[in-house]
């Protein structure tokens, strides 16, 4: 495979993962408006905001199935142009009915596309033989600050979902569709290693119990980032007592150093390696969350909220990264059953958090995900060999720099 068509690939790959963060922020910030528009219940609500990882999370599970006939890349051509549509369709109806069909089809076509578009992000990184896992998030979180901001243009202006989302599906359609015919997958790995080994006598598939490790520390991740984006206004103007303009503030600054993160993260793997530097990013991330947990006022808790950027921000990247050194000759399957616990995480996190802290205190509920984002260091041995610098067995000399 040539450096220049590894550098497009690698190019029109982080476009992919830039488009779906300024989608999927637009949906997530707009629910009072799509809460509005439909005159969906608050008892529903819920019912609704869990279909969609639900929904997602099959999808992953039947994208492993599809990929091994088709690959990656052509799931990920057509998944993304689906998933901009239906955040289009989620914008234009105007039926309960119509919101469930969309928000249906969001969910299944989204989990698609985060299973695709990270299978070929570890691909890469095989071919490249260097991290470039966490660029690849960084981008996807760059796009989640322009979503961000997107949206609340559209709240400001008071201007309806459909002519919020008109636009921007209307810019980022023809991006993604053009950019998609520069996709490309590394070659498929031989299995090395002692944990190749164990793979290739399982017929090359993928080893439950070898990925549990991976699975849990997902799912831990989730739950810390979903406490973040569900409850940091309201932990910061119930419990600390600020105002609500400044409740808002945390999370903008959560993102913003999670981009910081992600953008120096790769340069830090491949200097000391994968597992110290999931290690330094959980023990940042609970020492996050006690700051917050702890926190005498506002500025201390956004002072907590910001560290917890910095710190969550390596670890999800890492781990998909890290299933596909497990199982080199099948990082395709690995990356699909575990970007399941994303969901899973995800759907956890916000309810055991709220219900903690209804029921005991919600600086009490601040300590659940500290101490799973901290058991994270008891897992990092998961993320390959102390040794490594570039993260993982399929490290290799680099005769040319591919970008």
């Amino acid at each position: 495979m040539t450096d220049a068509r590894l550098r497009r690939g690698r190019g029109s790959l982080a476009v992919g993962f830039f488009v779906q963060g300024v989608t999927f922020a637009l949906l997530v910030t707009r629910i009072p408006a799509i809460q509005d528009r439909y005159g969906i219940s608050d008892g529903l609500l819920p019912l609704f905001l869990a279909a969609v990882p639900v929904l997602a999370g099959v999808s992953s599970v039947l994208t492993e199935k599809v990929v091994a006939r088709v690959g990656p890349a052509m799931v990920l051509r057509w998944a993304q142009p689906v998933v901009l549509l239906a955040l289009l369709g989620v914008g234009a109806g105007s039926e309960l009915w119509q919101a469930a069909v969309a928000l249906g089809v969001f969910g299944l076509s989204v989990g698609a596309l985060d299973a695709s578009m990270n299978m070929l992000g570890v691909s890469l990184q095989r071919a490249y033989g260097r991290s470039i896992m966490l660029g690849f998030h960084a981008a996807y979180s760059l796009g989640g600050i322009a979503g961000a901001s997107l949206a609340w243009a559209g709240a400001h202006w008071h201007l309806s979902l459909f002519v919020s989302y008109l636009p921007v599906v209307a810019v980022l359609l023809p991006v993604v569709l053009v950019g998609s015919r520069w996709y490309v997958a590394g070659e498929p790995a031989a299995a090395d290693g002692e944990e190749g080994a164990q793979a290739a006598a399982g017929g090359g598939g993928v080893v439950f119990r070898m990925l549990l490790p991976l699975c849990l520390v997902m799912t831990f991740a989730y739950i810390g980032d979903s406490t973040v984006s569900n409850w940091s206004a309201k932990y910061l103007q119930d419990v600390l007592g600020s105002s609500e303009e400044l409740a808002t503030v945390p999370y903008n600054a959560y993102m913003v150093t999670t981009l910081l993160g992600r953008a120096v993260g790769d340069f830090g793997v491949r200097r000391f390696g994968a597992v110290l530097v999931v290690r330094c990013g959980a023990v940042l991330g609970a020492l996050g969350f006690a700051v917050v947990a702890v926190a005498p006022g506002p500025w201390a808790g956004m002072a907590g909220f910001t560290v917890l950027g910095l710190g969550l921000s390596v670890i999800v990247p890492q781990t998909f990264a890290a299933a596909g050194r497990m199982f080199p000759a099948a990082s395709d399957a690995a990356v699909a059953r575990l970007n399941v616990f994303n969901y899973v995480g995800f759907l956890v996190g916000s309810p055991l958090v709220g219900a903690l802290g209804d029921a005991w205190s919600y600086r009490g509920a601040m300590v659940v995900p500290m101490v799973l984002v901290l058991v994270t260091v008891v897992y990092a041995t998961s993320f390959g060999s102390e040794k490594a610098r570039y993260g993982g067995s399929h490290e290799r000399p680099r005769t040319v720099d591919v970008g």
